[in-house]
C-alpha cells in the first residue's frame, strides 16, 4: 500500500489527539489485543507527544479468551475481583485524570461453537462489576474513543479468498478510506464532516420531535417515542471538564433517547449482529408499549434470547440512530462484521442503556430521576441495524406535525 506508514502514523495521532484528545497531565488507559500492537505503540507515542502522564496498555488476546470460556470453570470466570475496578477508578479519580482508548482487531469468530449461555453469564458479570466505572464513559465524564485495525482472522473473513497478506492490506485500506485517512489531511476532513453532522443535530433539535416512524420494504414498521427531554447529538461529545472528543471512529450517525415505554411496532435487522465473538444473522424484534415482547433470527436465536434476558433493561431501547444510506461504510459494500463499522453503515437501535447526555441535563441527574424521564436503563448496550435503502422516516413533533426526515435511505430534512 502506498505510504503505508505515513497514513498509519498519521491514523494514530488522529486517534489520540482528536479521538481521545489526551491532556497534559491525564494518563491513557489503552485496551488492545496482541494484533493491535503496532498501532498502540504508535498511539503511545502520540499520547506523550500530547503531554500525557503516563500510558497504561492492557492487552487482551481472542485465543486466549476462546481457552478460558472453553475450559475454564464458570463460577471463577464471573468471579471477578475488586482490584480490576479499583485499577480503573484510582486514574479516574486521580489529580490527573483519565482518559481511554479501544482498539479494536477482534476475529469476529473467535467464539463461535462456545455455549452461548456460559459466554454471555461471563460478560454480564463482568459488566456487573465493573458498572461503577462504566458509568464515567456512559455519561461522558472522561473522553474515550474507540478505533480499530485490521486482524489476520478479521480481515480473511471479510475477504476470504484473497491472501493473509492480501486480506489484511485491503482491510487497511477500508478502515484509512472510510476513517478519513486517505486525503491526507483526517483533522481537516473531520472537521467538516462533523459539522455536517452537527448541521442535521441541530435541525432536529429545532423540531421538537415526539416520535420518529421507520418504514422498510422488508417488513419494518417501527414508531420510536422519544424520552422526555430528549436532545438530538452528534458524532463530537465533551466529557465534564469541558474537552472535546470523538468517542467512535469512524461515525455517520445522529442520535437520541427513545422514551423506555413508548416504541411499537416491528424492525428486522438489516446487517449481521457480532456479540461476543457470536453472529446473529437475520433477527427481527416486536415491541409493545416499548418493551420486545417477541424476537427471532435465523442464525443464533438462542443467542439473541441470552442478550435480551441480561436484565429487565434489555427488553427496551436505549438509542435510536438516523444514518444514510450514502455512508462510505454502506458505500463500501462490505459487511464489516464489527459493529463499530456496521452500526455506521445504517440506521440502528440499541438494546439496553440510554446515554444520559441525551436527555436535557441527563450527566447530572441520578437514576431515578433519568427513569422518570423514560431513559431507560441496562447493564448493556447494543447496537442493531434496522436501516435499509428504501428506509423511510417520519417524526412527529410535539405540536402535531409529520416532517419527512428519510426517503429511500437518504436524509431529505
Amino acid at each position: 500500500m502506498e505510504h503505508f506508514d505515513t497514513l498509519l502514523a498519521k491514523y494514530a495521532d488522529f486517534i489520540v489527539r482528536v479521538g481521545c484528545n489526551v491532556q497534559p497531565g491525564q494518563t491513557l488507559i489503552i485496551g488492545a489485543p496482541l494484533e493491535a500492537a503496532p498501532l498502540a505503540r504508535l498511539c503511545a507515542a502520540s499520547a506523550f507527544d500530547a503531554g500525557a502522564r503516563d500510558v497504561r496498555v492492557d492487552w487482551s488476546d481472542d485465543a486466549l479468551t476462546r481457552i478460558r470460556l472453553e475450559k475454564g470453570a464458570e463460577e471463577a470466570l464471573c468471579d471477578v475481583k475488586p482490584y480490576l475496578l479499583r485499577s480503573y477508578l484510582d486514574y479516574a479519580e486521580s489529580e490527573g485524570g483519565v482518559c481511554v482508548l479501544n482498539l479494536l482487531a477482534d476475529d469476529p469468530e473467535a467464539l463461535a461453537g462456545l455455549d452461548a449461555g456460559k459466554v454471555s453469564r461471563v460478560s454480564t458479570a463482568r459488566r456487573k462489576a465493573l458498572a461503577p466505572w462504566r458509568s464515567y464513559t456512559m455519561n461522558d465524564r472522561v473522553q474515550w474513543s474507540i478505533a480499530a485495525m485490521p486482524s489476520a482472522a478479521w480481515a480473511r473473513k471479510l475477504f476470504p479468498g484473497l491472501s493473509r497478506d492480501d486480506a489484511v492490506e485491503k482491510l487497511w485500506q477500508l478502515i484509512f478510506d472510510t476513517c478519513r485517512v486517505t486525503g491526507g489531511d483526517p483533522v481537516g476532513a473531520w472537521k467538516a464532516h462533523l459539522d455536517r453532522l452537527t448541521g442535521l443535530r441541530d435541525k432536529l433539535n429545532r423540531l421538537d420531535l415526539e416520535s420518529v416512524r421507520f418504514e422498510s420494504g422488508n417488513g419494518t414498521d417501527l414508531t420510536v417515542g422519544l424520552a422526555d427531554g430528549a436532545v438530538w447529538e452528534s458524532a463530537g461529545s465533551v466529557s465534564e471538564k469541558g474537552v472535546p472528543f470523538l468517542p467512535n471512529i469512524p461515525t455517520e450517525e445522529v442520535f437520541t433517547a427513545p422514551h423506555r415505554d413508548k416504541v411499537e411496532g416491528v424492525a428486522y435487522g438489516t446487517k449481521p449482529y457480532i456479540h461476543n465473538g457470536q453472529t446473529i444473522r437475520g433477527f427481527h424484534v416486536t415491541f409493545e408499549k416499548g418493551r420486545i415482547t417477541a424476537y427471532g433470527a435465523e442464525e443464533n436465536e438462542a443467542l439473541l434470547g441470552e442478550i435480551l434476558d441480561t436484565d429487565e433493561g434489555a427488553r427496551h431501547i436505549g438509542e435510536v440512530a438516523l444514518v444514510p444510506a450514502s455512508s462510505p461504510i454502506n458505500r463500501s459494500g462490505v459487511i464489516f462484521c464489527n459493529t463499530l463499522f456496521d452500526e455506521n453503515a445504517a440506521c440502528h437501535i440499541a438494546f439496553g442503556a440510554s446515554y444520559p447526555g441525551t436527555t436535557r441535563g441527563g450527566a447530572g441527574l441520578t437514576e431515578e430521576q433519568l427513569l422518570a424521564r423514560g431513559m431507560n436503563q441496562s447493564l448493556i448496550h447494543e447496537d442493531v441495524m434496522i436501516g435499509a435503502e428504501d428506509t423511510r422516516i417520519t417524526g412527529r413533533t410535539r405540536a402535531g406535525e409529520t416532517v419527512a426526515l428519510f426517503e429511500n435511505g437518504e436524509w431529505v430534512l
